[in-house]
C-alpha cells in the first residue's frame, strides 16, 4: 500500500484547537447571535446553547490554533516540532515560514488524521482571518483532485467506505502501535487551556498524536514502526 509514496516527503501534522473566547458569556453580543444560531443545530435533548459552546473551538469561525505539531522521518529517525502560544498570528507566522522554505515543492506532502476534514481547512481558515498567505500545500482552490498534496489516515483506512468513521485512538490500537498514557482527550483541549493555563500539557497531547499518525501510516506501507529512541523533540 502506498509504494509510490517516499516517506521523507511527507510532513505529519496535528493541531489543537480552542474557543477564542473562554465562556459563553464573553462572547460579544453579535458573536455571540451567530454562535447561538450554529448551536441550535448542535443542541441535544436539554442542552442549553451554552451547553455546547465547548464545542466552539472546532469551528474556524468561533475558534483557534493554539498548538500545530509537525513531525517528519529521516532515515530511522522522526522528528516533531511544534508552533504552540496563546498569540495564534505569531505561531501561524511561523509554521508558514518552514511550510514555505521546506515543503513548497511538487513531491511534498502534508499528512494528518481527518485532515480533509478539519486540520487543512481549519488551517486555511484561520490563516486568512489573520490577514497571511497560504503557503503552496494549503492553497488548494482550483486544483484538481489528484493535485491536491495532502494525505488523510482516515480517509486511506476508509477505501471508499465514505459513511465509515475510525478514530486516530481505535487505530493504533489495532495496529498495536504504542502510544504513552495521556491523561486527556480532545474534549479536554479548551478546560485544559482556559481553566488550568496548561500549554504545555496539550503540546505534549498533540506531539503525541502527530507520532501516532506517522506510526499509523508507516503501517499501512508495512514498514517498521520508529523506535522509540529515534524520536527525537526538537
Amino acid at each position: 500500500m502506498l509504494s509510490h509514496i517516499v516517506l521523507e516527503n511527507i510532513l505529519f501534522l496535528d493541531i489543537e484547537t480552542v474557543p477564542i473566547h473562554p465562556t459563553y458569556s464573553d462572547l460579544p453580543d453579535e458573536m455571540r447571535t451567530f454562535w447561538d444560531k450554529k448551536a441550535s443545530y448542535l443542541q441535544k435533548d436539554e442542552q442549553s446553547l451554552e451547553d455546547v459552546y465547548d464545542m466552539a473551538g472546532i469551528y474556524a469561525e468561533f475558534g483557534k490554533i493554539i498548538c500545530i505539531s509537525l513531525g517528519f522521518i529521516n532515515g530511522e529517525e522522526f522528528r516533531i516540532k511544534s508552533f504552540y502560544g496563546d498569540n495564534e498570528k505569531e505561531l501561524l507566522v511561523e509554521f508558514i515560514a518552514l511550510m514555505n522554505s521546506n515543503y513548497g515543492n511538487p513531491n511534498k506532502l502534508l499528512c494528518a488524521h481527518n485532515g480533509k476534514e478539519f486540520d487543512f481547512p481549519y488551517l486555511a481558515r484561520r490563516i486568512i482571518l489573520n490577514g497571511l498567505e497560504l503557503p503552496s500545500l494549503l492553497d488548494i482552490a482550483g486544483k484538481k483532485p489528484w493535485e491536491v498534496q495532502h494525505l488523510d489516515t482516515m480517509v486511506l483506512w476508509k477505501f471508499g467506505d465514505y459513511k465509515n468513521y475510525t478514530s486516530l485512538a481505535l487505530l493504533a490500537h489495532i495496529f498495536d502501535i504504542p502510544t504513552p498514557k495521556s491523561d486527556m482527550q480532545g474534549s479536554d483541549v479548551a478546560r485544559v487551556y482556559w481553566e488550568e493555563k496548561d500549554l504545555d500539557r496539550i503540546v505534549e497531547y498533540c506531539q503525541k498524536d502527530v507520532l501516532t499518525i506517522g506510526q499509523l501510516l508507516l503501517k499501512f506501507k508495512g514498514k517498521p514502526m520508529i523506535k522509540e529512541e529515534n524520536i527525537i523533540i526538537t
